[in-house]
């Protein structure tokens, strides 16, 4: 398969010269901070690659990020990241995976965000890598602790926090105990936080004894649950991050295993003393946070495509998700005003993302449909946007995009699975979320990217952008670039 045969130019990008050479505007809107790394006002995506093979290692991994501007990505404005990079600590290893995950927050509260990527199932730790007026720069590595780490202020107090997690490779048939910890922010250059808290909360703790409690208090020391034996029942894998009920604080939503080889979702509400479990809906999938029906609580989207093929919403309040009969919604492809048809096999939810694209104060879903068949083209995959309002989730004004879409970049070839992740994100700095797309699959599983920008009427395919890691000067072979966006 081929998606480009060489770098972006100013044509591919459907600029003309003289838009290229136009000095910026003054931004209409500052990009959130949790997604600026160098400070300018617009958002910068990450892009993990994690099957790459660097320095002779397969599947050492690497991540991408894509600096944001007034005219959006560019492939040239980018700097890749792996364990072979100067200034980032470890060393490149085999199935190490480094990118399967990574989160953003202004860790040392310097004003700039700060990236931390995770691992696979290696658990070779946690990599921060520092933020500044001229991006990312050097690294300063957590020893463990490397699975799907988590950056928000859990505690309320105006503080990064940073949650993280070890690697759990059992899934046999009872619920496995995971080792987690809760870093108090600021953290600092060192990764040395300011405290390690507990990581749940005491009236959550079970284990080992009749009383519920799991930690036994060390001679000298506070009982406490800082690291274990049993801080996280599991394994988790932390998806989302999000303020659900309003309070003030961070909240993680993470698919959850029960045991016997069934997996749910839950979610953990922050709190000044750790960790609060509560219910969710789903069977796993995709996760997503964020204010579909603009009454500032974070709603959970659940995407749900293995087993339904659909996405579910469930609804933030002050005391959580609204879980009650009937107070969730769920929608497919049938849903009025989505266009396609609902068929086995689409992968509806497969991805799912949330942002506000038309700047109307309603966060928009961006669904990810990988198995779609377009025209006689089996799963060459499609992302799908729907719009959201204050009665929730509405099909009016939805919109489809393909490879073969006009405008877009490339072409639709079968197994593509164009939408297998997605992510909106401000990265024009107007105040509008744009999409951000992957096939995993293109190019013989190298990967690519494809980047639409935000409008008030929704997104459009005018001025989209497409990479994949050799426009990057990036390793490419299997490198399974896209596999997770942030």
């Amino acid at each position: 398969m081929s998606l480009l045969t060489g770098g972006l130019t100013i044509w591919s990008l459907g600029q003309s010269p003289a838009e290229a050479a136009t000095p910026a505007a003054p931004k209409a809107a500052a990009a959130k901070a949790t997604d600026d790394f160098n400070g300018d006002g617009y958002a910068d995506l990450v892009v993990g690659a994690p099957g790459a093979t660097v320095s002779g290692k397969k599947k050492a991994g690497y991540v991408a990020v894509a600096y944001g501007s007034k005219n959006g990505l560019d492939p040239a404005h980018k700097k890749v990241i792996s364990r072979s990079t100067d200034g980032v600590p470890g060393l490149a290893a085999t199935k190490q995976e480094f990118g399967r995950s990574f989160t953003k927050g202004d860790l040392d509260g310097d004003g700039y965000t700060d990236l931390v990527i995770g691992t696979g199932w290696r658990d070779a730790g946690s990599v921060i890598m520092w933020g500044s007026a001229s991006g990312l720069t050097t690294g300063t590595k957590i020893n463990t602790y490397g699975h799907a780490p988590q950056a928000g202020d859990f505690d309320g107090d105006g503080k990064t926090d940073l949650a993280l997690f070890a690697t759990v490779t059992s899934h046999g048939d009872d619920p496995v105990d995971q080792r987690a910890n809760l870093w108090k922010g600021p953290i600092s250059r060192t990764a040395k936080p300011t405290a390690t808290l507990d990581f749940m909360d005491k009236s959550q703790w079970w284990g080992y004894g009749d009383d519920g409690r799991n930690c036994s208090p060390e001679p000298g020391k506070p009982e406490s649950c800082i690291d274990g034996p049993r801080s996280v029942k599991g394994p988790v894998v932390p998806k989302a991050v999000g303020d659900i009920n309003g309070d003030g604080r961070a909240d993680i939503a993470m698919n959850d295993y029960y045991g016997d080889g069934s997996w749910g979702n839950r979610v953990l509400y922050g709190s000044p003393t750790g960790f609060k479990r509560g219910d969710a809906v789903g069977s796993d999938g995709a996760l997503a946070l964020g204010d579909v029906n603009g009454d500032h609580y974070a709603d959970l989207v659940v995407g749900d495509s293995d087993y339904e093929s659909r996405v579910m919403v469930a609804y933030g309040s002050k005391d959580g998700l609204k879980l009650g009969e009937g107070q969730v919604q769920k929608f497919n492809q049938d849903l009025p005003g989505v266009p396609g048809a609902e068929e086995d096999g689409d992968g509806f939810g497969a991805s799912v993302a949330v942002g506000d694209v038309n700047r109307d104060g309603f966060a928009d879903i961006a669904v990810g449909v990988p198995g779609e068949d377009v025209g006689r083209i089996s799963d060459a995959g499609s992302v799908v946007l729907v719009r959201g309002s204050a009665a929730g989730v509405t099909g009016t004004g939805a919109q489809a995009f393909q490879q073969d879409t006009p405008g877009i970049p490339g072409v639709g070839e079968k197994n593509d699975a164009f939408g297998a992740a997605t992510a909106l994100l401000d990265v024009t700095g107007d105040g509008r979320a744009d999409l951000a797309a992957s096939s995993v699959n293109e190019n013989a599983s190298a990967g690519a990217l494809w980047s639409l920008r935000g409008t008030s009427t929704g997104l459009t395919a005018k001025k989209s952008v497409a990479f994949g890691p050799k426009d990057l000067s990036a390793p490419s072979v299997a490198a399974l670039f896209g596999s997770a966006l942030r």
